[in-house]
């Protein structure tokens, strides 16, 4: 008697384990939170093991049939309808209520969608957090992201495609030039991932990304930054951009030097400073 959780592919089908098929063929059950999108998954293995559903609203139920089944002798593997089970997904409850039984509890792991993001993201990945879905309330979403935000590790969030644009101009409202990457459609045909100054990023959402599927939102972290790599802080950017041109540079290498130093568009100096001319 062994409670598995099985990763299982958050896109592409081939993106599972051998030891996955193999449990999955193997246990008596499946419990998965939708059995529509699981019985793809069995179908294209050929996979016979019965599904059972196991979602937000069954749980409490659920998680008592399924911990009898398991002290009765039974097998059991619990899935998400893509990736791992537990992480923003039902499972947790029933993880305690099978070790509390004194029964197995074995993890088969696989992809998931938060990692395969910040991976391809070119953010720091050396520390990171995962805060899962933000509170859909606008004041409690912004106080999230405050104290989010301040912490020095690259920060990681699912959010749908419905509240996705919200989201980015609430991070915009906190910090405008914070670097952010935006995955979509992550292993799939038309997969996306974005990084960009986050004012930047809400226009390439409008342009190029657009507002389908579930999408991964990673944001870079609030570093301590050397003061004297901030020597010009007091600088306007017209002082900042002449300074560069007293050391002997062109405007448009001066432009150049202070977007890098500030972290913003060259697009953006260049217009601040000749309206500042």
């Amino acid at each position: 008697m062994t409670l598995y959780l099985v990763g299982t592919p958050i896109g592409n089908l081939e993106d599972i384990t051998f030891r996955a098929v193999r449990i999955l063929k193997e246990v008596d059950i499946i419990a998965c939170e939708d059995t529509r999108v699981t019985g793809r998954l069995t179908s294209h293995y050929d996979i016979a093991t019965p599904l059972k559903s196991y979602h937000e609203h069954n749980k409490d139920k659920m998680t008592e049939q399924l911990v009898e089944l398991l002290v009765a002798g039974k097998t059991v593997a619990l899935v998400s309808d893509a990736g791992l089970p537990l992480i923003s997904d039902p499972g947790y409850e029933l993880v305690i209520a099978v070790r509390e039984a004194g029964i197995r509890v074995e993890t088969v792991p696989g992809p998931n969608a938060a990692l395969t993001a910040l991976m391809t993201s070119g953010l720091s990945s050396y520390s990171f957090l995962f805060s899962g879905f933000l509170p859909r309330k606008d004041s409690e979403k912004m106080a999230r992201l405050e104290t989010l935000m301040n912490e020095p590790h690259s920060i990681i969030l699912y959010e749908s495609p419905y509240r996705v644009k919200d989201t980015l101009a609430a991070i915009e409202k906190i910090d405008k030039n914070r670097r952010v990457a935006l995955g979509r459609e992550l292993t799939k045909k038309f997969e996306q991932v974005v990084t960009l100054p986050v004012n930047a990023l809400l226009q390439e959402l409008e342009v190029s990304i657009p507002a389908k599927g579930e999408f991964v939102i990673v944001i870079d972290g609030q570093y301590e930054t050397d003061e004297a790599d901030m020597w010009w802080h007091q600088l306007s950017i017209n002082e900042h951009v002449e300074y560069y041109m007293k050391k002997d540079l062109s405007s448009k290498e001066a432009i150049k030097q202070v977007s890098l130093d500030r972290n913003i568009k060259k697009r953006e100096v260049y217009e601040s400073y000749h309206i500042d001319k």
